[in-house]
């Protein structure tokens, strides 16, 4: 006998699978950075497109200028003003450089050692900022004054001497001197050093401290191998926080410097508000540009973090 099987039903045709229904707010991002957007296009690109072109114009302010695609300007501008772009460089690097020096430590005493202190201390950090860029410059020149107590001081402990060595001073004098402008770039822009540093300190875990000291690691070692690392987000946001606007300041030269302490700044204002050479101006500002953007890739790609405060 053979055992025969009943072929199972045929199935029911499945019903194609429902597309999931669009939501009605997945345009709603796009809205919310329109208004952004917006800014950025008005204020920041337009503006770029127009001394572009202003870059490459020819002519003057009595007859006009026009679009010749003269690139020449750029050259002709950076061999005539090279000396302003090395010496901003190097005292914007210098200010760094210090903010650094003197913002780690108070960073670190902030995040760490501050207590019930630390609001009032971050107060203090921020206090320069109720007041003008311009009035906090202006009151270096007091401070820096000839015949003042500074200078008196540094004066006593020969400290000048050094200094005019170095070519930072001239004689007894501190203003219309290199070490004066550097003075003020450091003030008007140590808070933007301190504040990300602090930022970046206060988030590592204190038990890797206590981790560190159980494996008997001394202070110093602590530092080197644990937090400095561990802080490195805080320092290259603070030092490309200092570095890129005291590159382009021309307020501390200018009120604390002399002839022989214009910055690229400097130049670039004298072109547009006074000399009226507006291509040049256009062409030194975007040669300055270039210029921040290649140091600050280097600098970022070679600091070995992409983690930003």
């Amino acid at each position: 006998m053979s055992t025969l099987t009943e072929a199972p039903p045929p199935l029911a045709p499945t019903e194609p699978a429902k597309q999931p229904a669009r939501r009605r707010g997945r345009f709603t991002p796009y809205w919310l950075l329109l208004p952004g957007l917006l800014w950025l296009v008005v204020f920041f690109a337009l503006p770029m497109i127009y001394q572009a072109s202003t870059s490459v114009q020819t002519g003057s302010l009595e007859e006009g200028y026009k679009v010749t695609w003269h690139f020449a300007t750029y050259w002709d501008a950076l061999a005539e003003y090279w000396p302003q772009f090395l010496r901003s460089v190097f005292y914007a690097a210098a200010a760094t450089v210090l903010c650094l020096v003197l913002g780690y430590p108070l960073a670190y005493l902030i995040a760490f050692r501050a207590g019930r202190w630390r609001n009032l201390i971050m107060i203090l950090v921020i206090a320069p900022f109720f007041t003008s860029f311009l009035i906090r410059t202006l009151a270096w020149k007091t401070i820096l004054a000839d015949g003042g107590p500074v200078v008196g001081t540094l004066n006593t402990l020969h400290i000048l001497d050094v200094t005019s060595w170095l070519g930072w001073t001239s004689g007894d004098r501190v203003l219309a001197t290199p070490l004066a402008v550097v003075c003020g770039l450091t003030y008007n822009f140590l808070p933007f050093m301190i504040l990300p540093l602090y930022t970046s300190l206060e988030r590592i875990d204190g038990r890797l401290h206590e981790a560190a000291g159980d494996l008997y690691a001394k202070p110093w070692t602590t530092f080197r191998k644990v937090t400095f690392p561990l802080s490195m987000p805080g320092v290259v946001s603070g030092t490309l926080l200092t570095f890129i606007p005291a590159a382009g300041d021309y307020v501390n030269a200018e009120l604390l410097g002399s002839t022989d302490t214009r910055m690229i700044g400097n130049v670039i204002q004298t072109q547009f508000l006074r000399i009226l050479d507006y291509p040049t101006a256009a062409a030194l500002s975007f040669i300055l540009m270039a210029a921040i953007l290649l140091m600050v890739t280097v600098y970022i790609r070679r600091s070995g973090t992409e983690d930003l405060v």
